[in-house]
Formats: structure tokens, sequence, C-alpha cells
């Protein structure tokens, strides 16, 4: 690749990357590179009014399709203007690469100059440099590595006039799938399957909640017929919202969103069993949500320690699909430990269908109430 603008180098990077789709705000600063990558054959542009909402459409992008997220913003103002959103996609761990626009280099002066990476430090996201030629090919690599291995936003600043410069002969761009480590989905412990076996034998009234764990490992049919099979309710966060809507045991959000009769629910559970969601404050409503019930979570990194609070009694490092099977498989050797039919049904209350005009049947166990009627009396 000779003779090849910078910019246009940097968009063929980000097509080797398996980009498709970005969203830019144009300025100074990225308006090269945005028009090269709008050039590439099958890439989608959108155009936001605000930066912030742009890192925001690729931060959803990235929920809705496991890619990485792409944006695009100018230097100075322009950047500052993205500090929320780099702040949420690095609590929510979410990859994203925004290609920054920076001052120019070679100016005497420059009025949107700005020291941009310790801004970007101070909201959790890390910030690659790009200021040599020679190794444009590997900020790419970086920031694309950092994103994907790490679950996290990368800004990737490069300087307005270095942008315009020839690349050098730096030959073929190699993504940054050629170095992510290769590893296998983490198998449970199968003491812990055990233990948690034996827990959801006794409880009377547990719940499974499920997070994006779920979702990333493909495991909700796992996680439903484990439900299922050991009696519980279903549940899940606000990200993975939808997930078993079908299912007329599921009450829904769990959460500070969550409805009126899942937080009923939730103040009977004696057990619950959280897979693919690291139990943040707002899922378990500040405690309240689940204040009597044992935590068994299941994470492929448990925290202990979450946003001030014990996260969980018990702890398994596992992958979601992996967990969910092994515990699935233990309770039907054993036959199992509740009949489905002692569950009670939330149908006509799940989703987002509550209030209904009609009852829920119920059991000692764990009791539903009964929904208001909705009809009139006059």
């Amino acid at each position: 690749m000779k003779n090849v603008p910078i910019y246009e180098a940097l968009a063929q990077a980000f097509a080797a990357e398996g980009v498709d789709t970005h969203f830019s705000l144009m300025g100074d600063g990225n308006m090269h590179w945005a028009s090269a990558m709008k050039n590439l054959d099958g890439m989608a542009t959108f155009s936001a009014r605000h930066e912030h909402c742009a890192c925001a459409m690729a931060m959803g992008y990235h929920l809705a399709t496991g890619k990485v997220g792409v944006a695009s913003v100018t230097c100075g103002p322009g950047f500052t203007q993205i500090m929320t959103a780099l702040t949420v996609a690095a609590r929510g761990r979410i990859p994203l690469v925004v290609f920054a626009g920076e001052a120019p280099i070679n100016a005497k002066w420059y009025n949107q100059a700005l020291d941009q990476p310790p801004l970007a430090a101070a909201t959790g996201a890390h910030y690659v440099s790009a200021h040599s030629a020679q190794r444009m090919h590997q900020y790419v690599r970086e920031a694309f590595y950092v994103a994907r291995h790490e679950r996290k936003p990368v800004v990737l600043g490069v300087p307005y006039d270095l942008q315009k410069q020839p690349l050098p002969d730096l030959g073929e761009y190699q993504p940054s799938s050629s170095v992510l480590p290769a590893t296998e989905p983490l198998p449970p412990n199968p003491r812990q399957i055990e233990q948690l076996v034996e827990k959801l034998a006794r409880a009377k009234c547990p719940v499974v909640l499920a997070g994006r764990g779920v979702m990333r490992a493909g495991a909700a049919s796992e996680v439903e017929e484990l439900a299922e099979q050991s009696g519980a309710l279903l549940a899940t966060t606000l990200l993975a919202r939808g997930m078993f809507d079908h299912n007329p045991f599921s009450m829904g959000i769990s959460g500070g969103f969550a409805r009126d009769i899942a937080h009923e629910v939730g103040a009977q559970a004696d057990l619950v069993v959280a897979i693919g969601t690291s139990l943040n404050y707002y899922t378990v409503d500040g405690g309240n949500m689940f204040p009597k019930a044992e935590v068994v979570q299941i994470y492929t990194e448990p925290l202990g320690l979450r946003n001030g609070m014990q996260a969980a009694d018990l702890y398994l490092r596992a992958d979601a699909k992996l967990a969910a099977a092994a515990a699935l498989a233990k309770l039907r050797a054993g036959g199992g430990c509740r009949r489905a039919s002692a569950r009670p049904s939330l149908r006509g209350g799940s989703a987002t269908s509550w209030p209904m005009a009609r009852s829920f049947p119920s059991s000692p166990a764990c009791s539903i109430p009964a929904a208001p009627s909705t009809s009139s009396t006059g």
C-alpha cells in the first residue's frame, strides 16, 4: 500500500477489522477519514446531530449485533462532548472504537487544541495517540484489540495534518483477530454444580436471573430449560430484556425497572441463580429486589463486591451455557427437583402486559398476587 493518504489507509484498516457500519458527526479533524469510510464498498454511514449521540448509536449497534461499535468525532470541543458516552461505555463494558481528530501537530496555534488523553482516561476509556506514520497499522490493531479483549471503549486520536500525509509502505494490514487469544469457554467446577443443584432442590421459591452473559454465550435455551426442570421462575436484567417474554413463568425485568408483581415475587424468593450478570446496583434494586434470597452467581469474572454490596453467597466462575447445561444434566440425572406444574404461572402478567384483568394460579411455596381488575363497575 503505497502513496495512499493515511486517512484512507486507516479507513481500509477499519474495514479489515470487520467494520461495516459507523456513526459520525463530521468536523475538520475527522472529515477526511469519515469521507473515506463512506466511500468504501458495503460501508453504512450514519450521521448524528450531536457527538454524544454518535457514540450512543454505536453502543446500541454493539448491543444489537455483538460487533464493535464505531463512532467518529472531531477534535477539541467535539471530543469533549462524548465524555458521558465514554463513561457509560466503560462502566457497561461495551467495546467501542472512536476515531477522533487531534489538533495539527505542526501548527503554531490551533483554536481547538486540547489535551485529549487525560479526559479519556478520566472516563475509563483507553486512548491511543497515533502520532507516527510508521505505526499507523499498530495503532488501529491496538484499538480494536483492547476494545474486544478488555471490553472497553477506545479512542484513536490522529492529528488532522498527519492524516493527509502519505502512508509508508507497511505491507498488508494484520487485524486484531490475528493476536486475540483463542480461548475456550470456561467449564464449571463439578463440585460447585452439585452445590447449586442441592440448593435448587431445597428452595421453595427459586428465581433464575439471566443477563447479557447468557446472550453472548447463546445460552437462553439452556437457562430456560434449567428453570423448567428446577421449578424456578425466570427474570432478566434490563439489557437482556425480552429474552423470556414468551415464557409464562417469566417475571420480566429485575431491578429498579421491575413491575410491582416482580417485586412481590422477589420479596418471597429464597434462592436466586444469577447467570451471566454482574449483579449491579440497579439489577438488584440496591438490595431490595431479593431481600431474603440466597444468591448464586454464575459469571466469567465474579467480583464479590459490586457497587458497594456483596454480589452473591456462592460464586461459580464459568461460561453461562456450560454451567446451565451442567446443572440441567445433574438435575435430570437425579430425577429433577420439582414438577413444572408446581410453579405459579405469570401468563398474562408477563412481559409488558401487566396489569391484566385476570388472576394468577398460585402455590403454597411461592404465592402470586391476583392482578387488579380493570373492568368498569358502572
